[in-house]
C-alpha cells in the first residue's frame, strides 16, 4: 500500500501493536467500550479510540499534546491518531465490535482533502483487516470551522461507507435542526448536559422526549461518561440505545484485554481486568438498590 502520512509516524511492535511518534511525544491508543441495552442485558458493541501521549515516558493529557502543536499540522496529526487507532484495533479488539474513531470537521476545509485522508483511512483499514462499516465516525458541531464544511465533509464519509456519530449534543451550541440535515446514524449526548438533566425531574423528561425524537427518526443514541449507578439506571430508563463511562469500563492501551468480549467467551475477572461491569459494588438510587447492577453483562 502507499505509505500514508499516519503510517510515515508509526513505530510496529513484536505483539502486533503499534505506536505513533509526533516530535518529543509518543502516542499510544487506549481504547474504551460503549455498551447497549439488549433483552435486559449489558452486552459491548463497540469500542472509541482515545489517544494517549507520552513524553519522556511519563504520561501528558491529550489536551496539552494538541495544545503545542501547530495548526498546520492538525491535518496529518488527525491522520496519525486514526492510524494508530485502527492498525491497534485490527490486533486488540474483537471483530464483530463497532469501532468510533474521532474527526475534526475542520481541517477539512476542502471536499479533495477530506477524499484523500479518507483514501488513505481505507488503506490502513484494509492493513488492519477491518470492514468499512465497523467504522463509526464521531464529529463535534462546534468544532467546523462552517456549517458547510461541516455538512460536505459527512457527505464525505457517508460516500466511503462509514456511519457517522455526532458527538458531544448538548453541548455549546447544539442545534436539532442541524442534526436533522446531517442525518447521523447515532448522536452521543454530552456528559455533563446528561448529568445536570437527570438532577431534575423536568429535565430528565426532557432527555426521555429527546432519546425518544431521536429513535423515532432511526438515530441511536449514547449517553456518554457514566460513572455512577444511578446515571446507568436512568440511562436506560430513558430508553438510550447505549452507554460508556468508568461505572462500566475504563479505558485501557493497547494491547487490551478486551477480546475477553468476544461472542462466545465469558468475561474474566483474572489480573482485575474485567470490566468493572462484570461485578462492580451496589449502588443506590434514592435508597434502593440499581438494579442494573444485578445484571450478567454479556459478550
Amino acid at each position: 500500500m502507499s505509505r500514508s502520512i499516519g503510517l510515515a509516524h508509526i513505530i510496529r511492535h513484536d505483539d502486533g501493536t503499534s505506536t505513533g511518534v509526533w516530535g518529543i511525544y509518543t502516542l499510544q491508543s487506549a481504547f474504551q467500550p460503549i455498551f447497549a441495552f439488549k433483552e435486559g442485558k449489558l452486552s459491548v458493541v463497540a469500542f472509541e479510540g482515545l489517544i494517549r501521549p507520552f513524553r519522556d515516558g511519563e504520561p501528558q493529557s491529550p489536551g496539552t499534546f494538541f495544545g503545542t502543536c501547530p495548526a498546520a499540522d492538525r491535518l496529518h496529526i488527525e491522520a496519525l491518531t486514526r492510524t494508530l487507532h485502527l492498525l491497534n484495533a485490527g490486533v486488540c479488539l474483537p471483530q464483530e465490535a463497532s469501532i468510533f474513531v474521532n474527526f475534526d470537521p475542520s481541517v477539512f476545509t476542502d471536499r479533495s482533502i477530506a477524499d484523500k485522508a479518507l483514501r488513505d483511512m481505507r488503506l490502513v483499514l484494509h492493513e488492519a483487516g477491518i470492514d468499512p462499516r465497523r467504522i463509526v465516525c464521531e464529529v463535534t458541531e462546534q468544532k467546523s470551522a462552517s456549517q458547510e464544511t461541516l455538512y460536505d465533509f459527512v457527505e464525505a464519509l457517508r460516500a466511503n461507507g462509514f456511519r457517522i456519530a455526532v458527538d458531544d449534543y448538548g453541548a455549546d451550541e447544539s442545534d436539532i435542526n442541524r442534526i436533522k440535515e446531517l442525518k447521523p446514524d447515532i448522536v452521543k449526548f454530552d456528559a455533563h448536559w446528561i448529568t445536570h438533566l437527570m438532577e431534575s425531574g423536568a429535565g430528565f423528561a426532557l432527555l426521555t422526549a429527546m432519546v425518544q425524537s431521536f429513535e423515532n427518526q432511526g438515530i441511536r443514541t449514547v449517553f456518554e461518561g457514566i460513572e455512577e449507578g444511578w446515571q446507568l439506571e436512568l440511562a436506560e430508563r430513558s430508553g438510550a440505545s447505549m452507554v460508556q463511562g468508568y461505572v462500566l469500563a475504563r479505558p485501557e492501551l493497547a494491547p487490551t484485554s478486551f477480546r475477553v468480549f468476544s461472542k462466545g467467551t465469558q468475561p474474566s475477572t483474572e489480573d482485575g481486568k474485567a470490566s468493572a461491569a462484570a461485578s462492580p459494588a451496589a449502588p443506590t438510587l434514592h435508597g434502593r438498590p440499581a438494579r442494573v447492577f444485578g445484571r450478567k453483562v454479556t459478550p
